[in-house]
């Protein structure tokens, strides 16, 4: 069983929204069975799965027993991915939700307070030697400062190579518990979450990925 984290002291950066899309995709090409975990006190993941029709991925709210106990439970129940949702700030839980995955991904808006804001959460996982990745969220088409973003992020740690644009499908697909792969978004949305998956998927299991900035630009333009 693998254990993907999502996490960054910057609240509003889309951690629950790319969390409840990542495990969507990942049970969607055959990677599960996949659980989501929700261990941020405002519940916003759980009241997404609450509001969701279908049963799949699993979802099991964090326990007074530790993560360490629930991530066993579902290891014994034959989960083979688990998606771990954190709360906005660097606490003791974060730590342990980091002490025990084997990736974690720190989603970042192309904005210079999200930039500065990502640097505790990459010196935690430096402090704990965990594998670190960067997911930039929310840009706007063709923004500069996504580039800029993108530049930066890329001096402390790998940038997923599918920049998540801002689209109001996000925002729908979330409302009724869904996602936009599920929504039927005429948009380029669900190839991002995709291209997301792809990434993360390919670093669980070493393997080299393209890069983010090519000689034809940004890639993931929408």
């Amino acid at each position: 069983m693998q254990i993907i984290a999502f996490a960054s002291q910057k609240g509003g950066s889309g951690k629950t929204t790319l969390a409840g899309h990542v495990a969507v995709e990942a049970e969607r090409r055959g990677a599960g069975p996949v659980a989501l975990v929700d261990t941020d006190p405002q519940a916003s993941l759980s009241d997404w799965w609450n509001a969701r029709a279908a049963e799949r991925p699993f979802f099991l709210r964090a326990s007074a027993g530790g993560l360490g106990q629930d991530l066993n439970r579902l290891r014994d129940g034959g989960v083979e991915l688990v998606i771990v949702d954190t709360p906005p700030a660097i606490t003791a839980t974060i730590a342990d939700v980091i002490a025990l995955s084997d990736l974690v991904v720190i989603p970042t808006r192309p904005s210079p307070h999200d930039l500065r804001a990502a640097g505790a959460t990459v010196r935690l996982c430096e402090q704990l030697e965990k594998p670190l990745v960067f997911a930039v969220n929310g840009a706007s088409a063709r923004a500069r400062i996504t580039t800029e973003a993108v530049i930066a992020l890329s001096q402390h740690g790998p940038v997923a190579p599918s920049v998540i644009h801002q689209r109001i499908d996000f925002a729908s697909s979330m409302i009724d518990g869904r996602t936009v792969m599920e929504i039927a978004a005429q948009s380029k949305s669900p190839e991002e979450i995709g291209e997301l998956w792809s990434f993360l998927e390919n670093r669980l299991k070493g393997r080299e990925t393209s890069p983010l900035i090519t000689g034809m630009g940004l890639r993931g333009a929408a």
